[in-house]
């Protein structure tokens, strides 16, 4: 059997390998069939597919979270990635059918980034953010270092949502270093906070979708409600000036409202930590497309950069 990932196989290769159904969407062709729009994932990447003609029994196998023996063929489709389905089947109980084996994991142990975590914490010098920030962070432990920071577009692997936040904060203490103005307590407090509503907005690590809370709600949303009944419990005023400012850096961190937050920044903090999380996202979008491209051309188109493609240099030696 090959030990080879999804993209290790070129255009117009033949691959006979075991991956995992990361998305199976049953969708509807121009000639009225069922047909799956599926993707599939393994620790290499995620690839999408069209399994035609699917019959009943088709949709009730082919399910997310399940690992199955791909035949197929490397293609790629106005730019993109894609595999051409010939032929699949779900692994048996004798073959390798754990779908952990095939989801991408942050590039830290969960321990070491619960250790980076809580040194920070000491830094949140402001009482009443320390303790919304340690009392949340306990609450949602375990979710918090094993889910990914989004279904798809950034950090879409496990542990991603955790190891996001950690980039945020180094990025953050460097900037809090450079400029005394900022708040660092607040900034910290906002960066730890800003995602953790994935918690309830994201169904897990494994086959990520959307949770009923998450497609109504949202995670800004949720993180807000989440401090206000914080506050409640540890019997803090969630009108008093530290919370408002709290909650702000949550519900703005979007930074506009075209993308989903009440209220753009009003704060510098709030400024800053917008900044941060679209400047950490976007290197580990690009980074990531870049990994499987080939050198002297350009990445797939990428969703979340306005659909650009990225170019790879030939050479690339750093300074």
């Amino acid at each position: 059997m090959e030990d080879k990932k999804l993209f290790d196989f070129a255009v117009d290769e033949t691959l006979n390998i075991f991956v995992l159904i990361k998305s199976a969407e049953v969708r509807v062709a121009k000639n009225g069939k069922d047909f799956l729009s599926m993707v599939f994932e393994d620790r290499s990447g995620d690839i999408g597919g069209k399994f035609w003609d699917a019959s009943s029994e088709d949709i009730d196998n082919f399910q997310a979270g399940k690992v199955v023996f791909l035949n197929g063929k490397r293609e790629n489709y106005k730019g993109t990635p894609q595999i051409k389905i010939l032929s699949m089947r779900v692994a048996t109980e004798t073959e390798p059918n754990n779908a952990s084996l095939y989801t991408k994991k942050a590039p830290m142990t969960v321990s070491d980034m619960k250790e980076e975590i809580s040194q920070l914490l000491f830094d949140i010098t402001n009482p009443n953010w320390n303790r919304v920030v340690r009392f949340l962070i306990q609450k949602y432990d375990q979710q918090f270092y094993t889910y990914p920071a989004a279904k798809t577009n950034h950090h879409a692997f496990q542990g991603g949502l955790a190891f996001h936040t950690i980039s945020i904060l180094r990025l953050a203490k460097n900037v809090s270093d450079q400029y005394p103005q900022i708040d660092r307590s607040l900034l910290y407090a906002g960066a730890i906070l800003h995602d953790l509503g994935k918690t309830i907005e994201l169904s897990g690590p494994v086959s990520t979708t959307y949770t009923v809370e998450g497609n109504l709600l949202g995670h800004i949303v949720i993180m807000d409600g989440e401090i206000v009944k914080a506050c409640q419990e540890l019997k803090i005023s969630d009108s008093s000036e530290d919370i408002l400012l709290l909650r702000h850096m949550i519900v703005s961190h979007h930074g506009l409202k075209e993308y989903g937050s009440p209220i753009e920044p009003l704060l510098l903090e709030a400024v800053v930590l917008h900044d941060l999380d679209d400047l950490d996202a976007s290197i580990q979008m690009v980074t990531g497309a870049l990994s499987h491209t080939k050198a002297g051309t350009f990445s797939e188109r990428i969703f979340g950069m306005d659909g650009r493609n990225f170019y790879k240099r030939i050479s690339h030696q750093k300074e």
